[in-house]
């Protein structure tokens, strides 16, 4: 009999076009703050000009300040005009988003106000057709998160997901607790009034086109998929860099830190999408499985190992560019004396077939010397050194070759470099590195959307891919509990760096201490 074999290329299937969800209301709390100034009108009225919103939308924003419909409308079109990455606002966009605004002024814990909201959410459904289904954003301060789900439950504003017409979701902003036991309690808070597959928790970097292209780079490419492990890895960095002091923030930013604000959420995401199985399919519960299996592999740092784990630093003045920043304790919020991090850096490992032996490094910190957010993939030198000789001298050492790095760029200018050695024309034998150089700007010939208006039309399309599940959330709180705990008791610990540097000389001796070195950056 004969047989046939398999064509070599499958059939070309071209990318879907994103989808345009049905009609529905989305209801902001906090609606007079920076938040939904800077972020969320932006990328709705971005999504508007791009047509991704149905035919059928409604807004309404619910905070204290009496600002009246049309003082809300003119805010939001101020805000859009300033912050929107699209430019000027075009009348032909804003009129018909504007029409169907609307404002509630209330108190968050009032429950009248809950009430009244009800009112307005079936006098919206009834005028502009969107069919109960209503998704409420919570972007307030913390603190009121949990006040607003009971309200909303009383107010019998919350459908169960799957039962009678139109549907109910809602969308948690970060920080998720502030603690694994307050992450737990806001977890059961939520889930006694909602279902989990209507909770959205979001962390805005996942909404990156760069973080979310780790999965495509990844499993999209057999160049790299097999290299992507212990056997051809020697290590792994994480940075979160900040140019920025607490810039206005500092009464919250005294309450977190580095470590909650940062690593907690942000780093320990981009850890599982860089270090995950490949998912059994690409969906929102088959993904979030694998990186909850990921959380758990880390090996939590026991207390006695956190200070040869982990480094905590406070920026004193310095200069950025042409700015001068006084120290943090001087910023305006903060505690004289207070023991805050502004930067952090941990060494950690994960437990498992993959990894293991392979040293994953964070760092993030503010008042460093530039902006930039990277994943930097070192790989093992080659086993015999023939061109060792030929080695290009650089910060590795003259009789070292320069290692080949793999760099994800996620901000300010997302791009994936790969940097690897050539012999230049001419008799010398010698290795220089070259950089391969991809700008996503420059290669699709397009801006790359704002992280928000990707998650609110996902939200809206109900694909929870790109938010976290509630047991993800807790794994990560699980992770950094015992370093917290370690550095509340241990203030000789802090050490200091000068604004404008790259961190404490510490963060060095961190991973100096393993014969490695920071990528340049």
């Amino acid at each position: 009999m004969e047989t046939k074999a398999a064509p070599d290329v499958a059939p070309r299937r071209e990318a879907p076009a994103y989808s345009v969800p049905g009609a529905c209301t989305i209801v902001i709390f906090g609606a007079s703050g920076d938040l939904t100034a800077r972020k969320l009108m932006p990328a709705l009225y971005a999504l508007a000009e791009q047509k991704l919103l149905p035919r059928c939308f409604a807004i309404i924003g619910v905070a204290r300040r009496d600002l009246g419909n049309e003082g809300f409308r003119q805010r939001m079109r101020e805000a859009v005009g300033r912050f929107s990455r699209l430019g000027a606002v075009r009348d032909d966009v804003w009129a018909p988003l504007a029409e169907n605004m609307q404002y509630l002024a209330t108190s968050f814990d009032e429950s009248k106000g809950y009430l009244d909201l009800r009112d307005l959410l079936a006098q919206v459904d009834q005028a502009c057709g969107t069919e109960g289904n209503h998704l409420f954003y919570l972007a307030t301060p913390p603190t009121a998160y949990a006040g607003i789900v009971r309200s909303l439950g009383e107010a019998g504003l919350v459908k169960p997901d799957g039962h009678g017409k139109g549907w109910t979701r809602i969308i948690i902003e970060k920080p998720f607790g502030r603690d694994l036991g307050s992450a737990q309690e806001l977890n059961r808070q939520a889930l006694s009034v909602f279902r989990e597959r209507q909770v959205y928790r979001i962390d805005h970097y996942l909404g990156k086109e760069t973080v979310q292209n780790i999965l495509a780079f990844r499993f999209g490419n057999s160049i790299f998929e097999p290299l992507w492990n212990r056997r051809y890895m020697d290590h792994v960095q994480l940075t979160v860099a900040e140019d920025l002091g607490a810039e206005g923030r500092g009464e919250y930013y005294d309450r977190a830190g580095a470590l909650r604000d940062m690593v907690q959420n942000h780093m320990l995401q981009l850890l599982s999408l860089v270090a995950m199985e490949p998912p059994a399919a690409f969906d929102a519960e088959a993904i979030r499985d694998e990186k909850v299996k990921l959380l758990r592999a880390v090996r939590r740092i026991p207390a006695e190992r956190v200070g040869a784990q982990t480094v905590r630093g406070q920026y004193t003045a310095g200069t950025i560019g042409q700015r001068t920043l006084v120290g943090y304790r001087e910023e305006s919020g903060v505690a004289r004396g207070s023991t805050t991090e502004t930067y952090a850096a941990l060494r950690l490992t994960i437990d498992n077939w993959r990894w293991a032996g392979v040293p994953f490094y964070l760092r993030t910190g503010k008042a460093l010397a530039s902006r930039l957010t990277e994943v930097t993939i070192q790989y093992r030198e080659p086993p015999l050194l023939m061109f060792e000789h030929a080695a290009h001298a650089d910060h590795e050492g003259p009789d070292r070759l320069e290692p080949n790095r793999l760099s994800l760029r996620i901000q300010p200018d997302e791009r994936i470099m790969l940097r690897f050695g050539l012999k230049p024309p001419g008799e010398h034998m010698s290795l220089i590195p070259v950089v391969m150089d991809f700008g996503y700007r420059e290669g699709f010939g397009a801006q790359p959307p704002e992280a928000y208006e990707r998650l609110l039309l996902d939200a809206m399309l109900g694909d929870s891919t790109l938010f976290l599940r509630g047991d993800e959330a807790e794994s990560a709180w699980s992770l950094v509990a015992p370093i917290l705990e370690a550095w509340a008791g241990d203030a000789k610990g802090l050490t200091s760096y000068p604004a404008g540097s790259w961190g404490p000389t510490a963060a060095d001796a961190l991973i100096e201490r393993d014969d490695r070195r920071w990528a340049r950056l």
